[in-house]
């Protein structure tokens, strides 16, 4: 089912509006559980077969996996469907934020909130010029308004199907709980979230360390705009300002924690190496990077790892398969940090399973494995993952 969002920047839906949301969040987890499980099946008993007759093996890879499902009908079937669910998400919100557009500047004026726009950046093209998860107008539709903000709130909200949590902030909030109970004696002064989009995740780390400066930045405005108004409704003071991750005008060693949550599949190699090396660099001594993304292609199943890659061949995210053909922790080796400081793990969704899931997983000590094929994957039992390094 659709979230209901519980900030003032909630739409003010028609019946037909709210039916139509629903309806979309419903044929999506239609598609990415039953129809998902329907198209594993076909796997196992066609598909994957049929290879290793071909080849004299099993499929290895995601690509190989990619190559044996091409054609079977149970892919032709959630293919279709999820592109077309896909674009049905973007278009069940597109009428609420442009009958809403003068109430939603008159309450973002109201609200105020901290934002500064840079008008002589210029915006990168994998922000602007794709249209990314199949958006229109992606990131900068709207140029500066409100609009970009307020459609990627709505629309995921459709699109999460309630996992994400009624701010859509279950990754930040899961990802914060376990640092905090993991590194009890981490106190991080100033935080930086270098790839906000409108802040849904980076307000947990300000509810979590409370004393912190919290510092959000994006590329495009407009998304900007709306989280810094939709911050400061929450009473949550972050600063939202519009810079490229790989190319931080901040001084070295400024930050205690540097944070992102799914960007780095966006940048391309070159982009997401310097926002690597940027993280490194901002860092004080002692402090943490930490990025949630996707679990990497060599700790997955060939079908699990195809699974996730359908986004990059379908979903117009371009730089999505290469970055999770990337081992995280030796792009952490290869921005600076040691070897020995690196780390990753996997931290269950505190939404659906609880807060003492997250402190029994930190006990055990058994979360640096991906585990499972729920891992990253927007459905039932959904885990995330996460990876970082400490500066020393």
């Amino acid at each position: 089912m659709s979230v209901e969002l519980q900030h003032p920047m909630n739409p003010q839906k028609t019946p037909d509006e709210a039916a139509r949301g629903r309806f979309v969040s419903g044929i999506r987890s239609l598609i990415l559980n039953d129809l998902a499980a329907d198209m594993k099946a076909a796997y196992d008993r066609r598909a994957a077969p049929a290879y290793e007759r071909a080849h004299g093996r099993p499929p290895q890879t995601s690509a190989e996996a990619h190559k044996a499902l091409r054609g079977d009908p149970a892919f032709n079937i959630y293919s279709a469907m999820r592109v077309q669910a896909q674009k049905m998400v973007w278009a069940s919100v597109a009428d609420s934020v442009e009958r809403e557009a003068g109430r939603l500047n008159a309450a973002a004026q109201a609200a105020g909130g901290k934002v500064q726009l840079n008008p002589a950046l210029a915006v990168p093209k994998n922000v602007g010029a794709i249209e990314v998860h199949l958006m229109p107008g992606s990131y900068t539709r709207g140029g500066d308004s409100l609009e970009a903000g307020a459609v990627y709130d709505r629309g995921l909200a459709v699109f999460s199907m309630g996992l994400m949590g009624a701010n859509l902030d279950d990754i930040g909030l899961s990802m914060s709980r376990y640092i905090a109970l993991r590194y009890p004696d981490f106190r991080p002064q100033r935080i930086l979230d270098t790839g906000t989009t409108i802040g849904h995740n980076t307000l947990p780390w300000k509810q979590t360390y409370p004393e912190a400066e919290v510092i959000a930045i994006d590329a495009a405005p407009g998304g900007l705009v709306y989280g810094a108004a939709r911050a400061a409704m929450q009473g949550q003071e972050v600063t939202f300002m519009q810079m490229c991750a790989d190319r931080l005008d901040y001084p070295d060693a400024s930050f205690d924690l540097v944070w992102s949550s799914m960007f780095l599949h966006e940048l391309s190699k070159k982009q997401r190496a310097s926002a690597l090396a940027e993280a490194w660099r901002v860092l004080r001594p002692g402090g943490l990077m930490l990025h949630m993304e996707l679990p990497p292609n060599a700790e997955m199943s060939a079908f699990d790892g195809f699974y996730l890659d359908w986004d990059s061949w379908y979903n117009e995210e371009p730089y999505y398969k290469g970055y999770r053909d990337e081992i995280p922790l030796e792009n952490c080796v290869k921005a600076g940090f040691a070897a020995a400081d690196c780390f990753q793990f996997v931290v269950p969704s505190i939404g659906i399973y609880g807060e003492q899931a997250i402190a029994d997983m930190v006990a055990s000590d058994a979360a640096e494995a991906v585990g499972q094929a729920t891992t990253g994957r927007l459905a039932e039992g959904v885990m995330w993952f996460g990876f970082g390094a400490w500066k020393r």
